[in-house]
């Protein structure tokens, strides 16, 4: 697993022929990060299909902590799995504030797409209201207790709530002091190991400010919304991430 990641994140947008944004961005050369999409579910198996053999890894935005069963609607990891997706975002904050999602069941998730052979990227970050009141790194650092599973293998993004989609930024040095702790947070669970999980920032993340984010402590990557759908942002940004 690359220690430096861009990720992209669709979310709710995409329909097939959007998928020639991946094939304009597999022209580029192959950098030396890791890339990773993670389409709707109704793309991810043309869009694994489509990078099958390239440098872009392809992932899912969720899955169901059950691997089958009654669940209208829903994607297990192993689905996603058999789809070609090698990569599942767990936790995001849409998924916590829109459904509900609390941290003992990112958790479940997690564990499912670890036993299905994912790698779970999970996300955690404070709302507003939490920064405001000072709460930043108690609700950071209690995500990450409550959210991860019994293992180092996996990827941390970081999306403070109130910078997602509004082109909020926060300051370089707030990004700092977040990273700085999650990988003190982390050390302090899993070792040695710690060091090899990639801490992603996310929230507002273009070609104009990614080259200063990347160049802050313990950012090793981001995980990108909007500006993934084109290939031209989000190469620009990967050739961000691969130049820090």
């Amino acid at each position: 697993m690359a220690r430096k990641l861009a990720a992209g994140n669709w979310k709710m947008n995409g329909l097939s022929a959007d998928l020639a944004e991946i094939r304009t961005l597999l022209q580029a050369p192959a950098p030396g990060c890791g890339v990773l999409v993670c389409p709707a579910a109704t793309l991810v198996a043309a869009m694994a299909e489509a990078c099958a053999g390239s440098f872009v890894a392809v992932g899912g935005q969720d899955c169901h902590a059950a691997a089958k069963g009654a669940h209208t609607g829903d994607v297990s990891a192993p689905m996603l799995a058999d789809a070609g997706a090698s990569h599942v975002i767990l936790g995001h904050s849409e998924r916590r504030a829109d459904h509900g999602e609390d941290d003992a069941l990112v958790k479940a998730k997690a564990e499912a797409a670890l036993a299905a052979g994912l790698l779970p990227v999970i996300c955690v970050g404070e709302t507003e209201a939490e920064r405001d009141a000072g709460e930043t790194l108690a609700v950071v650092e209690a995500q990450l207790a409550g959210s991860l599973p019994e293992t180092a293998g996996l990827v941390i993004a970081y999306e403070p709530v109130w910078a997602i989609g509004t082109g909020r930024t926060p300051t370089l040095e707030q990004i700092a002091e977040v990273h700085d702790a999650m990988r003190a947070t982390l050390a302090a669970r899993f070792g040695a190991a710690a060091e090899d999980i990639p801490l992603l920032y996310g929230g507002s993340v273009k070609p104009g400010n990614a080259a200063e984010i990347f160049a802050v402590s313990n950012v090793d990557g981001a995980l990108v919304g909007g500006a993934s759908l084109k290939a031209a942002d989000f190469g620009a940004i990967i050739t961000a991430l691969d130049a820090a």
